[in-house]
């Protein structure tokens, strides 16, 4: 395999899963996935699995269902930033990652809501782009110490200020 070929090869292996999780966001972002058209679906399936439930709790319901959505889904947006920013800044620490890894989930989280401000349906605000960053950075958070505790060699050496 040429050394051209190979390049080609590691960029796209590094970088699909980034492209992948926005365009799933983009999917999730469409007028198809707001609360009005996502209601039924998860309430059957809440149903079919605890049960009636009420008006009001479906309310209460689905709003964390949806709100969990965001912090589990943008979690796993800032682990495909962290993995490629790590392949492609193999020398650089953790941190250095990290911080450029949820600068990309707050630009697509960003995106994401002011998207959804030309939507009928959707509200964009920037209460969600928070949370969607928080739930990156416990994500990564977690895989910081699961590296610290279980895989010290991958994390890079620390430099020390000389």
């Amino acid at each position: 395999m040429s050394s051209k070929s190979s390049r080609v090869g590691f960029w796209i292996s590094t970088w699909w899963p980034v492209v992948l999780a926005a365009a799933v966001i983009g999917i999730e972002s469409t007028e198809f996935m707001g609360a009005d058209h996502t209601s039924g679906p998860l309430r059957a399936m809440v149903e079919a699995i605890f049960g009636p439930v009420s008006d009001p709790r479906w309310d209460l319901v689905h709003h964390y269902i949806r709100k969990s959505g965001h912090f589990l889904g943008y979690g796993l947006v800032g682990l495909a930033w962290l993995r490629a920013w790590r392949r492609v800044l193999s020398r650089q620490s953790f941190l250095r990652c990290a911080a450029l890894a949820l600068l990309g989930t707050f630009l697509i989280a960003g995106s994401d809501e002011w998207h959804q401000t030309f939507l009928p349906n959707r509200s964009g605000q920037f209460r969600d782009v928070l949370l969607d960053c928080f739930g990156a950075l416990i994500l990564i958070t977690f895989e910081y110490l699961v590296l610290r505790l279980f895989h010290r060699n991958s994390l890079p050496a620390r430099r020390s200020a000389a």
